[in-house]
């Protein structure tokens, strides 16, 4: 088995998408009851369970292309931090609001550009997968870019803690276009998605927000930390032991 728990590079690519998802709903989940108003804290909780819907969707069709046996609860509960690959992006800690409203709308934004061209996979679970999920990503992308808007524009601490958020979270978001060996492989199969095309579309909604927010876009810079490569930081280890607690304690268990 290899080092992401799936050889086959069809449900590797597959699970990279769901174990995004996943790890973002339960990092959305940990705002349940703690944000700034009763809209914005069911805004997030919506969020999340629809990146879990998509999550367990995608988990589902991993499985079923590994043709192990395992379900969505198995690889999402039974596999180990080095394991996962997720975008790195997702598994960075919610901070304040601000931090995860810019966390959210950089992976948004790429989402609604990835989705639309998966509806075209030669894969047709996936695609179909993805035609749904382009529904609510756009949503999730309207609330997201809404609240970048009125904290970058609004009062002169606002726009200075958000700004802050951009900047920090923005090394981060290479790895989202930037392709490697199963991204190109899936791509020549008609099964993935073209990432410079994805990154071009992620260019003019990022720009497009970002002026209307009054923000300065980030300097790119060389960025070598893939989550989607097994590559995690300190926090995703933290994440999965609260997330897979309940499961490893009562294996099977049904409710």
């Amino acid at each position: 088995m290899s080092a992401a728990g799936i050889d086959d590079p069809h449900g590797a690519y597959v699970l990279r998408l769901a174990d995004s998802n996943l790890v973002l709903a339960q990092r959305l989940g940990e705002w349940i009851g703690h944000a700034p108003a009763l809209e914005e804290d069911l805004g997030l909780a919506n969020t999340a369970l629809d990146l879990l819907g998509q999550a367990r969707l995608l988990l589902t069709h991993a499985g079923d292309l590994e043709g192990r046996g395992r379900d969505e609860d198995a690889l999402a509960f039974l596999r180990e931090e080095r394991d996962y690959r997720n975008v790195a992006l997702v598994e960075q800690p919610n901070g304040d609001f601000g931090d995860t409203i810019v966390r959210q709308f950089l992976y948004d934004a790429w989402q609604v550009e990835l989705y639309g061209r998966l509806g075209a996979s030669r894969d047709r679970q996936l695609a179909a997968i993805a035609d749904k999920a382009l529904k609510e990503s756009n949503y999730h992308l309207r609330f997201s870019a809404g609240w970048v808007v009125r904290l970058g524009d609004g009062t002169p601490e606002s726009h200075e803690r958000v700004q802050g958020s951009l900047d920090r979270l923005w090394p981060w978001t290479v790895e989202l276009c930037e392709p490697d060996d199963i991204d190109h492989a899936m791509l020549a199969a008609g099964v993935g998605v073209d990432l410079a095309a994805v990154r071009a579309g992620w260019d003019r909604r990022v720009d497009r927000t970002l002026s209307e927010a009054t923000l300065v876009r980030p300097a790119d810079h060389p960025w070598r930390w893939f989550g989607k490569r097994g590559q995690h930081g300190e926090h995703l280890g933290r994440l999965l032991a609260e997330m897979q607690s309940l499961h490893r304690a009562h294996p099977g268990a049904q409710w």
